[in-house]
């Protein structure tokens, strides 16, 4: 190797050795602050593992649970009883929604508590529960717009109506979709927006050719142009 090349490795190793000795001298300047500072990152994890496992996993199955009670008067039809509860076990979706607001069971609870309420032709709170929930599932999420819907309908509520029917028809659902679709466009004739429903009932004819809306949707069209 060239005296030229010993040179250039010399140069750079005290260069690396400046660095190393600076970042060393740093480190025991700031070690109590670096100390800390591991101290609180480790704090942070521990407690994040011990909210997880103390807190909301027994929080979750506990609103599980609970859901599970009330399930059984849903799927009786029991639509009073699923919503508040029968004052003895069974709390109600309606108390499971407020109390696990925070939990995925508590949105799940919300969702029932809208569709018991809009049964019970209490449209107000079912708009206000089906609101509170969401999911990224291209079938429950559209179908919960899709009330919301029809819950608005019933309150005369028409542009909010309007407005959740597209939000369902946006997951392109096969089924959702074409039923959203249709049920926007009527409420766009109902609001004389003519040009609005032959928009959505055209997008069923050609989006959506193979759906039951499809069957009589030039009719619909025909009526808007």
């Amino acid at each position: 190797m060239a005296k030229k090349d010993f040179q250039k490795e010399d140069a750079q190793l005290e260069n690396v050795n400046e660095v190393l000795s600076t970042a060393g001298q740093w480190i025991e300047k700031n070690s109590n602050t670096i100390t800390w500072c591991m101290v609180a990152v480790i704090a942070v994890v521990v407690g994040i593992v011990a909210i997880n496992n103390y807190i909301i996993r027994p929080k979750a199955l506990e609103a599980s649970n609970e859901n599970a009670k009330a399930v059984n008067y849903f799927m009786q039809g029991e639509w009073e009883k699923a919503l508040r509860g029968d004052d003895a076990e069974c709390a109600g979706f309606e108390a499971i929604a407020d109390e696990y607001s925070l939990y995925q069971q508590g949105e799940l609870a919300a969702l029932y508590a809208g569709i018991c309420s809009y049964k019970l032709g209490e449209y107000e709170d079912a708009a206000r529960f089906l609101k509170k929930f969401s999911a990224d599932d291209l079938t429950i999420d559209p179908a919960a717009s899709m009330l919301l819907g029809d819950a608005y309908v019933q309150l005369d509520e028409l542009d909010k109506a309007a407005k959740a029917f597209l939000s369902a028809a946006a997951s392109k659902n096969e089924v959702i979709a074409p039923i959203a679709l249709k049920k926007a466009g009527i409420v766009y004739m109902e609001q004389g927006g003519m040009k609005d429903a032959n928009r959505v009932f055209t997008q069923i004819r050609d989006n959506y050719p193979a759906s039951s809306e499809a069957s009589d949707i030039d009719k619909y069209i025909a009526l808007t142009e």
